[in-house]
């Protein structure tokens, strides 16, 4: 019996952990790149980059330097959006309205 035939894959719940490390990372890095001003949350809700797909808009938007959760919360009213609502379940329509309203333009 040779030793490749052996390995079994690993567990799924060890696969399911690795996964979950995996875009914890990816999201605690892009925030922090949100946080230091090197990407804009207009571009990412633009872009929708994977790891920002299940994250949901108030978190995104409270990564941002002096944006509490009040401040978010005003912000998203002008829109009628939910806190809650996912990035990646936004639409083309809300996505150009949010990114209008960040850069200062009327939606």
């Amino acid at each position: 019996m040779n030793a490749a035939a052996t390995i079994a894959p690993a567990p799924q719940h060890l696969r399911a952990l690795a996964r979950a490390n995996e875009v914890r990372l990816a999201r605690a890095e892009l925030k922090r790149r949100v946080a230091d001003g090197e990407v804009s949350v207009a571009t990412v809700i633009l872009e929708c980059p994977w790891e920002s797909a299940s994250m949901s808009v108030a978190e995104l938007l409270t990564s941002q330097r002096r944006w509490g959760s009040t401040r978010c919360r005003r912000f998203l009213q002008t829109i009628p959006m939910s806190e809650n609502k996912t990035v990646g379940s936004m639409t083309q329509r809300q996505r150009s309205a949010i990114a209008a309203l960040l850069a200062g333009q009327p939606a």
